[in-house]
């Protein structure tokens, strides 16, 4: 089995001190870019990639590293926003929340364990044996590690 997602936009921006932000965008994945966006950045906080405190990168700069529109940027920051997992502050940016992310370790399982039944179900009605969705997962998880370190090189 044989499948090509489409391109897969990274970036790793560097700001704030030495940090450094991994953003993976596919825009034919079926889920809004905005809400990928969303999702790494709250698995970024989640995970302590994103400490409390450390500031996002810019809305223009985002958008101009992964090639969207600063209006999908804006939207993503205002539904992390109003999440409470940052927190703008006047005149100087976008800033991961000081309470930090109120996700768990059980509760970003649970939110993996969604998308994986979600794979699953819909694999096994276009007649995909598990061996194939497995071989996908590897096939891509290999694109976007090499997109990664092309990211890097750059």
């Amino acid at each position: 089995m044989t499948a090509d997602a489409g391109p897969v936009r990274c970036a790793d921006l560097s700001f704030s001190r030495a940090l450094v932000m991994q953003i993976h965008i596919s825009p034919n994945d079926g889920v809004p870019i905005y809400l990928q966006l969303v999702n790494q950045i709250k698995y970024q906080v989640a995970s302590g990639r994103l400490a409390p405190g450390e500031e996002l990168p810019a809305i223009r700069v985002l958008a101009e590293q992964l090639l969207i529109n600063p209006n999908t940027v804006a939207r993503a920051y205002r539904e992390l926003e109003v999440a409470g997992l940052v927190e703008k502050r006047r005149t100087a940016g976008t800033y991961v929340s000081e309470q930090g992310s109120p996700l768990a370790r059980r509760e970003r399982l649970k939110i993996l364990t969604e998308r994986v039944d979600a794979l699953v179900a819909e694999a096994g009605q276009m007649d995909f044996a598990l061996e194939d969705v497995l071989a996908l997962v590897q096939q891509r998880h290999a694109a976007l590690q090499t997109a990664r370190a092309q990211a890097v090189r750059e």
